[in-house]
């Protein structure tokens, strides 16, 4: 079967899943979030774009200041497709650039140039959108700190409305791992790393930027809607090949459908702590309260003594109300969350 008859297949396969949980939720729920994302969705055809985002229209009841988002690669994007996505009710579009490098680019396997980004991104712009969000990759192997705020830098200049940045994570059975062990990459050190990670912060928070999260920062008011329900314990459907969702306590994933659990009190008590530190706010015991009936060190008093050397050290702060990481503490916030877990 060609590519593109698989597609159509797929997005027809994909409606009747929106109308099956659409008949299960409709009643139950207001999305005020829509993200069209994961893989490259920008490769779809821009009528296949309208009709999903149609289907959801019929099928759910949307606010009628719903985030839209779209996940797109820079070279997949081309004016007459962004104006039809805008159309159609895509309103925020989130664009892996990664890097305005074009060696780092080709070290990272990508075939767009930096060059190409811009335009997308420009592109963007003409077709009316104005809520874009570009991601970065820093640490990657051979990647200078020069390589790294270049493209910091020339990105704030772009002038987005969100910036969202990540360290290369180098996986078992990938390229970067098999390329990693044969000693043919120059791997960062974990010192750079933090480096990259901070000085990024500093430059973006100079032009305005909050940063709100640990790997995103966003000009005031222009937060992530969405991303926002997964770090603050929210309900979030999934629908599609691979989709999670997290509905009524229960978390479960479309395929394989085996991977289905029901949280208990421990469970969501842990993932409420350990998303809502990723958040520079932290959490608030309040909060904890009165969603779960029991008090923040009621529930977590036996761990406070495995904590104490992260809070003498200024690492993880409570804040009155507040519970929260400082910025040095983010460096090891693995650490720290896992107490929690």
């Amino acid at each position: 079967m060609d590519s593109g008859k698989a597609m159509e297949q797929y997005i027809w396969k994909l409606i009747g899943e929106i109308a099956e949980k659409g008949a299960m939720y409709r009643r139950q729920y207001v999305a005020d979030s829509v993200f069209i994302g994961g893989g490259t969705p920008s490769m779809m055809p821009a009528a296949g774009v309208e009709a999903v985002l149609g289907a959801v229209r019929e099928h759910f009841l949307l606010s009628s200041d719903a985030e839209v988002t779209l996940e797109a690669n820079p070279d997949t994007v081309d004016l007459r497709n962004l104006r039809r996505w805008r159309a159609a009710g895509v309103n925020r579009l989130s664009m892996g650039v990664q890097s305005l490098d074009d060696g780092i680019l080709h070290t990272l396997g990508r075939i767009h140039s930096a060059g190409d980004a811009v335009e997308a991104y420009r592109l963007a712009r003409k077709a009316g959108f104005r809520n874009i969000n570009l991601d970065l990759m820093f640490a990657v192997p051979g990647q200078s700190m020069e390589q790294w705020m270049n493209t910091v830098n020339r990105v704030i200049g772009l002038e987005p409305e969100h910036i969202s940045f990540y360290s290369l994570q180098i996986e078992e059975d990938t390229p970067f791992y098999e390329a990693y062990m044969n000693g043919e990459l120059d791997f960062v050190p974990e010192e750079t790393d933090r480096a990259m990670y901070h000085a990024a912060i500093a430059a973006m928070r100079r032009s305005g930027y909050e940063h709100y999260e640990i790997s995103n920062m966003a000009k005031p008011g222009m937060r992530c809607r969405h991303n926002l329900k997964y770090w603050s314990f929210g309900e979030y459907l999934g629908i599609g090949d691979s989709a999670s969702s997290f509905m009524n306590g229960v978390r479960w994933t479309e395929k394989p459908r085996e991977e289905y659990h029901e949280n208990d009190f421990a469970d969501n008590t842990g993932e409420y702590v350990f998303t809502g530190l990723r958040k520079t706010e932290g959490i608030r015991k309040s909060d904890f309260a009165r969603r779960f009936g029991r008090e923040f060190w009621e529930v977590y008093g036996s761990r406070r003594g495995y904590l104490e050397e992260y809070f003498e050290e200024g690492l993880l702060l409570e804040e009155g109300d507040v519970i929260r990481l400082s910025e040095r503490g983010i460096d090891i916030s693995n650490s720290i969350m896992a107490i929690f877990v």
